[in-house]
């Protein structure tokens, strides 16, 4: 798929986020896309690199902001493109992953852990 198209799918995931996050998300978060993470993001994760990082959430998550936090660049989402492509079969699989990786991103900028956003990820594909 070609970047741009990949991009166009991000924004519409984006879009499809209830306004009572995106307020909250305004002028705090950036949304990137790159290729692949790289090695410096499988070693400050520690996940193996036979393993698919599909994005990241970079920045200190809303709950742990105290009163004397500001004066800093956005938080950063990073959606990885090529690892989304290798384990989706067609372009509606890779729109609702794009969709499921932004979600589970957001939620860490709302102090969500993985442990808890596996378990709830996981119920949910189970009611499928």
């Amino acid at each position: 798929m070609k970047r741009e198209e990949f991009e166009k799918l991000v924004e519409e995931a984006l879009l499809d986020i209830p306004k009572k996050f995106i307020k909250k998300l305004k002028n705090q978060i950036s949304v990137i896309v790159a290729d692949y993470p790289n090695k410096e993001v499988y070693t400050r994760t520690g996940t193996p690199p036979s393993h698919h990082i599909l994005g990241l959430y970079h920045g200190v998550p809303l709950k742990h902001r105290g009163p004397y936090y500001g004066n800093v660049a956005p938080d950063v989402i990073s959606i990885y493109q090529k690892p989304i492509e290798s384990i989706c079969s067609n372009k509606k699989e890779v729109k609702e992953k794009i969709r499921e990786v932004i979600i589970h991103e957001i939620a860490h900028f709302f102090g969500f852990k993985d442990d808890y956003l596996y378990k709830l990820e996981h119920n949910r594909n189970k009611g499928r």
